[in-house]
């Protein structure tokens, strides 16, 4: 494949606001992957999208969305119909598997657990840890890469996932260090982060990740951002 096959911009975004982002308990009676935007997540996913429009010139764009409801509601919010020549159902990019039908005050001792065992390694009961999803989102990488070997494919590429998920691409992609993962915050819902193509082929982020913890980047993770 030549170089110049790559996308020209690599877009995530995280889902709107959910109805789950306002009331935990949600989870105790509700599948995760069926909790629905609320209508300010709506709100947030449409003003994304008149950035990303721009930020697309109006050209074509190839979507990979988690099949989480929230996540295919906020890009049916986006408004970029119009532009999308291909949008996949990407398994691989899901939310963390946390449980089932969730405990609340059990989640919220996991919760502790893991800020102290750390958000990498800690494995919920009934569900993954950090590194699960790094591993699956690993292998997405593959999937994509080899789908912009195509001869039509489009310059915009956009990802509808999960917070953590979108940290772990990243991670992933620039191949960070865990101590510097660990210390990165979610982006906010409806937030995106884009991977821009540079002269040299190689991507950067626009922007980095807030940090909520105390960590240095190296000159080496320091260089994945503009």
């Amino acid at each position: 494949m030549g170089l110049s096959h790559r996308p020209l911009r690599i877009a995530l975004i995280r889902h709107g606001e959910s109805e789950a982002n306002l009331d935990k308990t949600l989870f105790e009676r509700m599948p995760d992957h069926a909790i629905p935007l609320t209508a300010h997540g709506h709100e947030q996913a449409a003003k994304a999208g008149k950035q990303l429009r721009e930020l697309f010139a109006n050209e074509q764009v190839r979507v990979y969305v988690s099949p989480y409801l929230r996540a295919r509601q906020t890009l049916d919010s986006l408004g970029l119909d119009d532009l999308i020549g291909l949008a996949r159902e990407e398994p691989r990019l899901r939310e963390q598997d946390w449980a089932n039908f969730q405990d609340t005050e059990d989640i919220e001792r996991q919760r502790k657990l893991r800020d102290s065992f750390g958000h990498f390694y800690y494995r919920f009961t009934h569900g993954e840890s950090g590194s699960d999803v790094y591993d699956r989102v690993s292998t997405f990488l593959e999937t994509m890469h080899r789908d912009f070997e195509a001869p039509d494919s489009p310059k915009n590429v956009l990802l509808v996932s999960h917070g953590l998920t979108m940290r772990l691409f990243c991670m992933r992609w620039f191949h960070w260090s865990v101590n510097f993962f660990e210390s990165l915050r979610n982006p906010e819902n409806g937030e995106t982060r884009v991977l821009l193509r540079q002269p040299d082929f190689r991507y950067k982020l626009d922007r980095p990740f807030e940090q909520w913890a105390p960590y240095v980047p190296t000159e080496r993770e320091r260089s994945a951002w503009l």
